[in-house]
């Protein structure tokens, strides 16, 4: 079924919309992949904030032309998924894993603002942790500091205590 004018507009529009947030877009071949697992992997691209489409290239190619991604128009050819996020990480990861299963969808490209990246550099991308994850090291890290010196100022007064109660057997000690 084709899209009218209006219809293409709008579509060029949401794609434009989720371009302009957009941190990475990755471009994959789906040919001869079932309904069933690309609906399975639009699922799990939901989940992780991945905003996925297939589009008609000529669209893809009017909804990049002045943005960042522009230099992916040279790869818009054959049936592409479109991933779109903004968190560059995230989308890498659920489509790599989704191509690890299942080997007719082929990863083409990928692009962060104003860098084409190929298909291994996708895959580089995906190995990379999660923001996340990332965020979780720099807060234990920038906590490390502040729990030992807790530590050591609480060890003060507990080292008092132990030596009182030493000092309190040894009393009783001698008393008895």
């Amino acid at each position: 079924m084709s899209l009218n004018l209006e219809q293409k507009q709008a579509v060029v529009a949401e794609v434009s919309a989720q371009l302009a947030k957009a941190q990475a877009v990755i471009l994959a071949e789906y040919r001869s992949v079932p309904v069933k697992e690309m609906t399975e992997l639009r699922r799990k691209a939901r989940g992780s904030g991945v905003y996925l489409r297939v589009l008609k290239n000529t669209l893809a190619r009017r909804a990049v032309a002045d943005t960042p991604f522009k230099g992916l128009t040279d790869k818009m050819v054959g049936p592409l998924a479109y991933g779109i996020s903004s968190d560059p990480v995230a989308v890498a990861k659920v489509l790599q894993e989704f191509a690890r299963e299942h080997e007719k969808f082929v990863i083409k490209a990928g692009a962060m603002p104003n860098v084409l990246m190929s298909a291994r550099d996708v895959a580089d991308l995906a190995r990379m942790p999660s923001r996340q994850e990332l965020l979780a090291k720099l807060v234990a890290t920038m906590q490390a500091p502040i729990a030992k010196f807790v530590r050591t100022l609480n060890e003060v007064p507990g080292k008092f205590a132990r030596t009182l109660a030493a000092v309190r057997d040894q009393k009783e000690k001698q008393a008895a």
